[in-house]
């Protein structure tokens, strides 16, 4: 029943898309041609004050976030509303010196979250400016991550994200390989997709089943034979479950475990549209028409409708966000992670 919003809980993962704006023009992606009025930091306290401690996890998206002059004050707000466990913000680390005093002033300011930058990285150096077609982002992003690293916070986690599309998949280990002798935090990857909140659709951007199994294995090779402890080694179970998913997802082009898109999680638009997901980027009711009663909205005839479709199946997609929540309510995932995490590793 949880499938179809019964009992009637709110979810526990958010993402919020702050602005389409960008300052780049990934081929990957054209969000930044796309207009919103953005939400303002009152419009923000509105909602979340109706929304309560329901969130344990939210992530702050785009466009580049960074991009808002007040993002520090937009996720502090959030926070002392909220109290989430975990806040992500994904950056291209162009704007070094705005995003690492950003970065500094929310993770002071939000001692009890695990705050998560995720630096968008896609190539080594010439190829990482060719796909995202800014001349010095590679060096900008490397910049960005080494100064986020020497904050040296005790809240802060500084990743690498890297997406696998058709304009990297054939040399995804050599990328990989750089990237994670940089020795980040964490290292993640997702696959490109075709997203209506990209403006996406039809691009043609996802690599084949064949050439992402070809890639993709390289990095579970690696993180099998590595020695983690504690959470970490909980993190990586749960990073191969993904990767596998994918390839399943790919394979058999269905959902492989059920999703709870539009349950566990959703999404703001930065106008303030409510959506289960970023694939399809149906709108379930508007905040600003509402009077920002996210309640009012995810409990409404039309969510519910939305709801019964994704149970049914009638969508399937490797998004990542939803994918690790999902798996964080499939037992036959659960009892794998908790398997290799406490019983037996790979290695």
């Amino acid at each position: 029943m949880k499938h179809i919003g019964f009992p009637r809980v709110l979810p526990i993962n958010y993402t919020v898309s702050l602005l389409y704006t960008c300052n780049s023009r990934c081929s990957t992606c054209n969000i930044w041609k796309k207009k919103a009025k953005n939400f303002t930091v009152e419009e923000y306290k509105k909602t979340f004050q109706k929304i309560g401690k329901a969130p344990y996890w939210i992530t702050f998206s785009g466009g580049e976030p960074f991009l808002r002059s007040d993002i520090d004050e937009v996720v502090t707000t959030i926070y002392n509303i909220s109290r989430p466990h975990i806040m992500n913000i994904p950056t291209n680390g162009i704007l070094t010196n705005v995003i690492v005093d950003k970065v500094a002033a929310i993770a002071k300011a939000c001692p009890k979250a695990q705050l998560v930058i995720n630096i968008s990285i896609d190539g080594l150096g010439e190829q990482h400016d060719s796909i995202r077609n800014v001349p010095g982002n590679y060096q900008k992003a490397v910049a960005t991550f080494h100064k986020l690293k020497a904050l040296n916070l005790p809240n802060l986690q500084v990743g690498i994200h890297t997406v696998i599309s058709k304009f990297n998949v054939e040399n995804f280990p050599a990328i990989a390989g750089g990237l994670m002798q940089l020795n980040p935090d964490s290292y993640i990857t997702e696959i490109a997709e075709e997203r209506v909140e990209l403006d996406t659709i039809g691009s043609d951007i996802t690599p084949s089943l064949v050439a992402y199994k070809s890639a993709i294995d390289y990095l579970i090779h690696r993180i099998k034979n590595e020695k983690y402890k504690g959470m970490a080694k909980i993190t990586m179970a749960f990073r191969i479950e993904y990767y596998n998913l994918v390839k399943k997802i790919l394979r058999d082009r269905k959902q492989v475990i059920p999703c709870y898109s539009g349950v566990a999680s959703a999404q703001i638009s930065p106008e303030g549209d409510i959506w289960t997901c970023c694939i399809k980027a149906k709108s379930l009711g508007n905040l600003r028409k509402n009077n920002y009663n996210f309640r009012e909205i995810w409990f409404s005839p039309e969510a519910e409708l939305e709801r019964r479709s994704i149970h049914k199946k009638e969508c399937y997609c490797p998004l990542a966000n939803a994918a690790y929540t999902n798996m964080l309510m499939n037992l036959p995932t659960l009892s794998r992670v908790f398997w290799r995490s406490f019983i037996k590793w790979w290695s």
